[in-house]
């Protein structure tokens, strides 16, 4: 590939990967992030002591982390350490009732056999099967820039094909009638953004990812990883700057030309967005746009989040650094979320505390609490509301967890619908992209390469292969072969 300037809107995990790939290979990459700080959704809040992930908790499929740092002869451990945790998670169901999902498997069948006699042995089937699937997925399949339907055409996938057209639902449910083992199974795939009854069969690979491979965390938090990838970068020669609005993409004769950035022209010979790819499409006129407006809308999106980011004065108890709030009818919440859009009634929730396991996250003696309800993306988000909903899920909390904390809040700051909008150029706010079903799989997602403007790309979440973290990775290094290939 000839040595070209490459412009990159955003510096998330999938903008920071591509540019490394882009340096790597010669070129004079630099990245333009609108925000103070890297990261994208990625950022991180500091307050009185205490420190928050903003975005991203959950650090799964470690193999693929390592890919990436290999590539450049690199480990995760040269940027940041890793702690797995133990317990992974729990699963609250009820008051003083959880199930807690230990960090082997052989742990996890015994909580499954405790809970419904013959379990562990139809749990160990079917983490077969998840095995098998990640080993297709994410070691190959993944790794396909999503040009062609023959990608998924190999004589491993057409003896899965009728996984891809049964949904996880449905097979969690052919082996296990306990309600709730069978939300604990359906939990991962809610990281892909749609409900388990429209997630085809064949990424039970992400149970291997929890039950398999387990949870771990970066010491200081996922944006520990940011650091590592940004220093990387830097290392080979990307330019990063921040404060950087881009509020158009240059045309010429159908060719990405440049970027406008804070009211300067700025040009190119390639331009690559790992911002949001609605966004990314109104920066250029509508004749050069793929995608229409009823194209977008007619799309399932993952959901968005209410988050609060809480400091409290003292330590909790009964929980672990990742809990689950399972208590309500998952059914309802999912059918606001995607049927009905609309606030939830009874919402199921998510809370992290990062201090039960890093010193660095909260002061001495101290807690810090994320809490995340998962919401519709573009319903309305109002203070009332997040004030209505914190009362609602920390009265939920207290009970569930037999403590009183709401007198021992020191502050709290939130982040919603209306915050993935400003701070991400969000369409409808959404938190995660686009949901990986059936129809929107593969090289049925928006595409890498831009059809109508040349030497225009993208990358992320709202394009191949998904929506989380390791899936930006490797969109990253997807894009970045596809840029080298095209412009060898």
């Amino acid at each position: 590939m000839k040595k070209q300037t490459i412009a990159i809107i955003g510096s998330g995990f999938s903008s920071l990967a591509a540019s490394c790939y882009l340096a790597q290979g010669g070129n004079n990459v630099v990245i333009y992030e609108k925000n103070e700080t890297v990261g994208g959704r990625a950022r991180q809040l500091k307050k009185e002591g205490f420190t928050f992930d903003i975005g991203p908790t959950w650090y799964w499929m470690p193999d693929v982390f390592e890919r990436f740092f290999s590539d450049f002869n690199k480990k995760p451990s040269d940027f940041y350490e890793l702690i797995k945790l133990n317990p992974a998670y729990s699963v609250y169901f009820g008051k003083d009732d959880f199930i807690t999902i230990e960090d082997t498997l052989e742990k996890i069948c015994a909580a499954f056999e405790n809970e419904e006699t013959g379990s562990s042995e139809k749990l160990k089937g079917f983490m077969a099967q998840a095995l098998d699937n990640y080993n297709i997925a994410i070691k190959d399949l993944v790794y396909r820039p999503g040009v062609s339907p023959l990608e998924l055409v190999t004589p491993v996938t057409i003896k899965k094909l009728g996984q891809f057209f049964s949904t996880i639902s449905k097979d969690v449910r052919k082996e296990f009638n306990n309600p709730r083992l069978i939300s604990i199974l359906e939990f991962p795939v809610l990281f892909l953004g749609a409900k388990p009854s429209n997630t085809p069969a064949f990424y039970s690979f992400m149970n291997y990812a929890d039950f398999g491979l387990g949870t771990f965390h970066p010491v200081s938090g996922m944006y520990a990883v940011i650091k590592g990838m940004k220093k990387l970068a830097e290392d080979l020669g990307v330019v990063i700057k921040t404060n950087q609005n881009v509020e158009e993409i240059l045309t010429d004769n159908n060719q990405a030309k440049g970027i406008k950035v804070n009211g300067e022209n700025i040009l190119a010979d390639i331009v690559l967005s790992g911002a949001d790819y609605h966004h990314t499409e109104t920066l250029l006129p509508k004749s050069l746009r793929q995608y229409s407006e009823s194209y977008w809308e007619k799309k399932t999106f993952a959901p968005s989040s209410l988050l609060f980011y809480v400091g409290f004065d003292k330590k909790l108890k009964n929980v672990e650094h990742h809990t689950l709030f399972f208590d309500v009818d998952f059914e309802k919440h999912a059918t606001e979320i995607y049927d009905t859009p609309k606030w939830p009634e009874d919402p199921l929730f998510y809370a992290s505390f990062p201090s039960k396991t890093d010193t660095n996250c909260a002061p001495k003696g101290q807690e810090a609490g994320i809490f995340l309800i998962p919401l519709a993306p573009g319903i309305e988000d109002t203070p009332e509301l997040r004030a209505l909903y914190f009362e609602k899920i920390m009265t939920r909390f207290e009970n569930l967890t037999s403590q009183e904390v709401k007198n021992h809040v020191i502050f709290k700051e939130s982040f919603c619908i209306n915050d993935f909008i400003e701070d991400y150029n969000s369409y409808k706010g959404n938190a995660y992209g686009l949901a990986n079903t059936l129809l929107q799989t593969a090289f049925l997602r928006p595409k890498l390469k831009s059809k109508k403007v040349r030497n225009l790309y993208f990358t992320g979440q709202l394009s191949v292969p998904g929506p989380g973290v390791p899936p930006s990775l490797i969109s990253g290094k997807l894009v970045a072969g596809l840029i080298s290939k095209h412009n060898a």
